[in-house]
């Protein structure tokens, strides 16, 4: 038996309407490259994209981060809710305006589905703000039981995101 612990690749969506939302994500990445057991192994640039849900709040600005790590997905997910508590998200109401906002989309593309987390992320293929970024690091990926983040973004066509040509993420 090895003494190895396997490693995932797991993808994060990174989002922020409050605070300086470009500092808000460079914080949280910076958080999150910080955590014992995970290496950042991609990043996407940031992007603009309108409020899903509550449209009455700021634009967004999104980014996804591709991750290395043997820390199992709820354990890492509560180590992205106290990075969230760290740099000040509180949870007013369903899809409120937030500093930060990190969700697990993809995990080692397992299936997965408890009360704490449901993988693939139950709304990632929705959503356009998720899938161009991802798109942009993960060309080729899929979505367990969606298909193909690709062909899935052309249902979302009409949901208006900007790709923002800098700043990058650390």
């Amino acid at each position: 038996m090895s003494d190895r612990v396997a490693t995932a690749g797991v993808y994060l969506a990174l989002g922020s309407n409050l605070e300086q939302p470009i500092e808000q994500i460079r914080q949280a990445v910076n958080h999150i490259a910080e955590l014992p057991g995970i290496t950042i192994t991609g990043r996407s640039s940031l992007y603009r994209s309108q409020p899903v849900g509550f449209d009455a709040q700021p634009d967004f600005i999104n980014a996804v981060v591709c991750v290395s790590t043997p820390i199992p997905p709820e354990d890492l997910l509560y180590s992205l809710l106290s990075i969230e508590q760290q740099l000040g998200r509180t949870r007013q109401f369903r899809n409120a305006p937030r500093t930060i906002d990190i969700d697990i989309l993809l995990y080692n593309q397992i299936m997965h589905n408890s009360p704490q987390l449901i993988l693939p992320h139950p709304r990632m293929h929705e959503r356009a703000f998720v899938l161009r970024p991802l798109l942009e690091i993960a060309p080729d990926i899929h979505i367990p039981g969606h298909g193909a983040a690709s062909a899935l973004l052309t249902a979302v066509r009409k949901q208006r995101i900007e790709r923002l040509s800098a700043p990058t993420l650390p």
